[in-house]
Order: C-alpha cells, then structure tokens, then sequence
C-alpha cells in the first residue's frame, strides 16, 4: 500500500480552517506521515481561507510533486461537511480516513483500520480517541461519560472491535465505494469554523448507509488510537453547557433526516443506562470524600437537561420553519480541483432533501452515541 501509483490504501483527509492552528496541522500531518502503513496520499482541505491555503501550499510544496499531500480547497460552502465532500472527491484510494486538525495518530492508526477491512461486509471503521487537556489533566468535574463534548471516545462505549451504529467523524475511516452507495456527508448540520458547535454529521451518514446497504458492518477498533487536544477554554463548564446545547439542535435535525427511531436509537441506552451510573458513581465518589464526585453527578444531569431543551427547541423550530437541508452524490474527480459538493443552498438535481418528521421528542445524548 506504500506505492503512491495504486488505487488501495488510505487516502487521509484533514480539513483545516484557521491559521491559529498552524503547529498543530503540521503535527496532524506528521502523525500521518509516519504511519506504520503509509498512506497513498494526505489531502489538507482548506475551508475558505485564501491565506492559509497558500501558506500550506508552499509548506508541502515537495510533497504535491510526489504527490504525498495535496493542498485542497474546499469546493463547496463553508464547513466541515463540504470540505470533508472536497476530500472525498478527490480521494484516489479505496479507503479514506478522516483526522482531526488538531490530533496526531498512534502510528498503527491506519493498520488497525487496515485490519477491520479483511471483511468486505465493513464499509466503516472508527477508532478511539483520547483527550490532551491543554492543563494537563482532567477537571476534575468533567464526567468521562461526557468526553464526546470535546471530540473524544466517552465512557459508556463497548471495548475492542465492535460493531456500532455509526463512527466519529474526528478518528474514522470508509470504504471509498460508501459514499457511492449512501452519498457525501450532509451540509447543514455539522460544524462552520468557529460558528456554534453543531455536529451529528458521521450520525446522520452511517444511518443513511446502513439503510443504503443493509448488510453493511460498521466498527470501531480501540486499538487506532488518535490523540485529540483540548484547548483550555473547552475545559470550561460554559463551553460544555454550550456543546451539549447545540448536540441537542444537532440531533433534532439527524432525527429529523432519518426518522428518530433510527436517529436516536443509542441516545435511549445512554440516556437511560449510560449516564445514570455516571451520576451514581459521582454520588458515590462525593460520598467518600474524592474530589470532583458532586461536580461529575451535577455535570451530567445539567447535560441531559441542556441538551434535551436544545432538541425540543431544534424540533420545534424545523417543524415550524420547514428546515432542510441536502447530500448528493461524490462525483470522483480525477484532477487537482474537486467536484463541487452539494449544498443546501444550491443542491444538485441529484441530491435529496431532508423532509423526515420525527415522531418522538426524546432527549438526545452524545454525539456518535452507539449500541
């Protein structure tokens, strides 16, 4: 898989939006280049930023002429979904793997995601991923039940290799021939820059791939492991109140796309197993005198009652204001300048709108929540 000149392998994609993360893309990039299994290629997707793109653009400026990484700009509207689209698109290996800009993998990332693919029923694989707090520890009120706020693997997932209802999109990887079956990730509900922090974006596309493909397999194997930062100000409790706010709008709208049996299947098993013996366990440290124990137990009850208010509200405004919003299909590019991605704006003929309505109203729980 280390020949750049075949179609298997890896395709890595990184979408970056900022210059303030500078270092941090390089590491990300690095991490990747020093994989145990190289990758056919890296693709950095550039989210409207002319400087940034230019400035990555002479970095890996002899990396472009073996075609070792690419410099990409998004082709479709601002945000995570279009520039992870872009990506595809342009895409040349059979799988393509997705890493945050602000994450360095383990270097048997890649292998193990390799591994899960000897089945060709797999179509995903996702990995685990642990948080680097920018103090150098965990607040002690911050319930590990919780740690999908800042993008990492939470408590309450099943150990090992194990089958799930859908990846998180920060440490995941697919088949490239997925998105020919299910289409690109929808625009409309997950991340802008540095807009409210939406997501269920990997949620709302593993449902509709299984729905697409019902004999599909979709895992994650904690063993590729990717190591997520956490600047200080997401160890703040005002950033966690406004994260599980905006999961909550975020899974009204997946619930909305796919109908909220579907949409909020594992949510139920969070909300009504996961998270209870969170808040029983923080009691029962508070109890015995640890520190932190009150602050989890009261975190996760604020959680659940934040983000079930941000999902009524989500609801209520999509019934009442007719929100859509769309995915179509990844054109395979074969040139340096990606197909355009659809859009909410201005979908394709192709692509479909999100008209679902869901039928229940029950509270939302983690972003990429399994079973």
């Amino acid at each position: 898989m280390s020949d750049r000149t075949s179609p298997h392998g890896f395709s890595v994609v990184i979408c970056v939006y900022t210059e303030e993360r500078w270092e941090d893309i390089l590491a990300a990039v690095d991490s990747v280049r020093k994989q145990s299994l190289p990758p056919l290629e890296t693709l950095l997707v550039v989210d409207h930023n002319e400087r940034l793109l230019s400035r990555l653009t002479e970095e890996y400026a002899e990396q472009r002429l073996s075609e070792e990484v690419r410099v990409l700009a998004n082709a479709g509207p601002r945000g995570l979904s279009a520039g992870r689209n872009t990506g595809i698109a342009a895409a040349r290996g059979e799988f393509v793997a997705f890493l945050d800009d602000d994450a360095v993998a383990e270097r048997e990332w890649l292998h193990h995601f390799a591994a899960a693919y000897d089945d060709p029923r797999v179509m995903a694989v996702g990995g685990r991923t642990l948080p680097a707090w920018a103090s150098g520890r965990r607040p002690a009120w911050f319930p590990e039940e919780f740690d999908w706020v800042v993008g990492c693997t939470y408590r309450g997932l099943p150990p090992g290799r194990v089958p799930v209802r859908n990846v998180l999109g920060g440490n995941a990887s697919f088949r490239r021939t997925a998105f020919d079956a299910a289409g690109g990730f929808a625009t409309g509900i997950g991340r802008d820059g540095d807009r409210r922090p939406l997501g269920g974006e990997e949620t709302e596309l593993c449902i509709r791939l299984s729905k697409a493909l019902p004999e599909a397999i979709l895992l994650i194997d904690d063993r590729a492991v990717i190591h997520h930062k956490v600047p200080a100000v997401r160890e703040r409790f005002g950033y966690f109140r406004t994260r599980v706010y905006a999961e909550g709008l975020s899974k009204a709208l997946v619930a909305r796309s796919v109908g909220a049996q579907k949409g909020l299947e594992s949510e139920r098993r969070y909300t009504t197993r996961v998270l209870p013996a969170g808040v029983l366990r923080g009691v029962g440290d508070a109890l015995r005198g640890r520190s932190g124990g009150a602050g989890r137990a009261g975190a996760i009850v604020t959680g659940v009652t934040v983000a079930a208010g941000g999902y009524a509200l989500g609801t209520l405004r999509a019934r009442r204001n007719g929100t859509t919003f769309s995915w179509g299909p990844i054109e395979r590019d074969g040139s340096d300048a990606p197909a355009a991605t659809p859009s909410a704006e201005g979908a394709p003929a192709e692509a479909r709108a999100s008209t679902a309505d869901p039928a229940a109203t029950e509270a939302p729980a983690a972003e990429g929540a399994v079973s």
